[in-house]
This record gives C-alpha cells, structure tokens and sequence, in this order.
C-alpha cells in the first residue's frame, strides 16, 4: 500500500464517500487525480479494507460510495507506527525565484503579487476552519485535534509564506524604484 491508500482508509475512518469526494477531501493533504484514486479503492476493496454500496440518484448517475471495514481500521492503525517518509517538495515559486534573474523586476513582481493572493486566501481559509473548531475539542484523543492542528500548521505555514512573500515585493519594489530613478536621471543628463 501507498501513502494515498493511507490517506484515503484515513478519510473514510471519519466518513463514508464516493470517490469524487474523497478526492476532493484529499487536496490539502496530498495532489491526487481521479485515475489515481479509483484503481486504489478497487483494489483496496479487493483486499477487504472498503465495503461499498450504490446510492441511486434521480438527477445524476448512481454513485458509490465507499465505506473503511475493520480490517481497514487495522490497517491504518499499523500505519501510524511506520516510520514516517521523508517530505517531498515541489514549489514552482521556489524554482522561478531561483531562475528570478532572468526576467524583469515588473515581471516578478506580478508573480509574487499573485502568489501574495493565494497565501492570503489560504490564511482565511484556515482562520475560518479554526473558527469552527470549538475549544473544548481541542483535546488529543477526538478527530477535531486533529483538524485543529493541522488547520494551526496550514495558518502558520500561510502567515509565515505571507511574510516572505511581502519582503520579496519589498526588496523588487526597491529596485524597480532605483531602476527608475536611473533611467529618469540618465534621460534627464542626456538632455542637459
């Protein structure tokens, strides 16, 4: 079993869903498609680690939905004593600021004015799901510790991208500021 296989048994441990909505639930967690999820849980029901039934639907085809067993529950709970992986990172920002160099400073400002607008909607997303976790939850032993500190890590990880992200556009305003003032400067001798 793969990491996603984990992640999907953990998901359906709190709730039972079609496969649709396990891959949207997955998102924050981990970037899988639809033909990665699907063969995962017909192979997991294979193994008897998912039951499954049809619901009819009037307005839209039949849709299964997937629900973990116990032989599941087990599964995932030997999962939480293996070791844990190394992170993987991929972050296309990290690779164009490395390759920043090669374009102009309006041009990296724009990317990090955009990638300033989705660290900035990230920090509300979180912001509202702590919102919605009632203190008295916050206790290890319930589902919503859980969601409580990974929604603190997500609002953390936002804030601090946030920060970086406006210190950059600090530094590029900056220079395109001295940028333009030699230009200006240049144009001005050139005519006296």
């Amino acid at each position: 079993m793969n990491t996603l296989s984990y992640g999907l048994l953990g998901l359906l441990a709190r709730k039972e869903s079609s496969g649709y909505d396990l891959m949207l639930r997955i998102q924050p967690f981990w970037q899988a498609k639809h033909s990665q999820i699907y063969p995962l849980l017909s192979r997991m029901e294979e193994k008897h680690l998912l039951s499954s039934h049809w619901v009819q639907q009037s307005d839209k085809p039949d849709k299964k939905i997937y629900a973990i067993t116990e032989k599941g529950m087990q599964k995932l709970r030997e999962w939480m004593y293996q070791p844990i992986a190394p992170a993987v990172t991929k972050d296309e920002l990290s690779l164009r600021t490395f390759c920043l160099w090669l374009t102009e400073t309006g041009i990296a400002i724009d990317i990090f004015e955009d990638r300033r607008i989705g660290y900035l909607e990230k920090q509300r997303y979180y912001e509202q799901i702590l919102e919605g976790i009632p203190e008295d939850t916050r206790q290890i032993g319930s589902k919503a510790f859980s969601n409580y500190i990974l929604a603190t890590k997500g609002l953390l990880m936002a804030e601090t991208e946030l920060k970086w992200c406006d210190w950059v556009l600090e530094l590029l305003r900056q220079q395109q500021s001295i940028t333009n003032s030699d230009h200006g400067r240049t144009k001005f001798e050139t005519l006296s």
